[in-house]
């Protein structure tokens, strides 16, 4: 079966330009307009993965994902040509996978589709061993390498890197990172973040300077190659 994305537009341009892109790429594709009919289809018939814009003429595309968010996990990319960070982070912190500004490149928008549906299906089975570029984490053993070599981490590091790798492709907004490894009271402490980042980067980049495994993305928060 193929795999069925759902696009949410309120522009006629936007579904003419990707449906045919989608199609072409091997994806059954359904076309709908407004917020409500959207949380309406995704309740109904369970699509494999929504491309989502913000700015329907119903409600705001963040309201959809916070509805759609308390009945299904289902891979949410948001396209929008809203670019603040904070209209970013909002929608990531909600629960959107991913967010590409318009206008775009469809083959931007393909890659991120992919790694959002690639996410969701890995994380329906814990992995015990995690790979990402160089690195390999076996998770029983506490125990991370990079290239057969054992690096040596913190507790900490060794958290947040595993929280990156388990994400590997996905935006985790600095709030997402702080409340996973240090709880909810430090959610606001994005300078502890950058520090830990800047650590772990001396130990597994081969230039920490030009980054290649964790990317910043500026004021939202860290990407991890995949």
């Amino acid at each position: 079966m193929k795999t069925r994305i759902l696009v949410v537009d309120d522009e006629a341009a936007i579904h003419r330009f990707l449906t045919p892109a989608l199609e072409a790429s091997d994806y059954q594709v359904a076309s709908v307009t407004t917020g409500v009919e959207a949380v309406r289809r995704i309740a109904g018939s369970a699509p494999d993965g929504v491309i989502l814009d913000l700015g329907l003429p119903d409600m705001d595309g963040k309201e959809v994902i916070a509805k759609v968010r308390s009945f299904s996990d289902v891979p949410i990319v948001v396209l929008s040509a809203r670019d603040r960070e904070a209209e970013k982070i909002e929608a990531l912190d909600l629960g959107a996978d991913d967010y590409v500004n318009k206008p775009f490149g469809i083959g931007e928008l393909l890659a991120r589709v992919r790694a959002a549906l690639r996410h969701r299906r890995g994380g329906q089975v814990e992995q015990a061993v995690f790979s990402v570029g160089p690195i390999e984490i076996d998770v029983p053993a506490h125990r991370a390498t990079s290239r057969g070599a054992d690096l040596k981490l913190t507790p900490k590091e060794f958290e947040l890197l595993l929280l990156l790798a388990r994400n590997a492709g996905k935006v985790m907004t600095h709030r997402q990172i702080l409340a996973a490894v240090w709880g909810p009271a430090h959610v606001e402490d994005t300078q502890y973040l950058r520090v830990y980042v800047g650590q772990i980067r001396q130990k597994i980049e081969a230039d920490p300077a030009e980054p290649k495994l964790i990317l910043t993305e500026p004021g939202i928060g860290y990407r991890m190659c995949e």
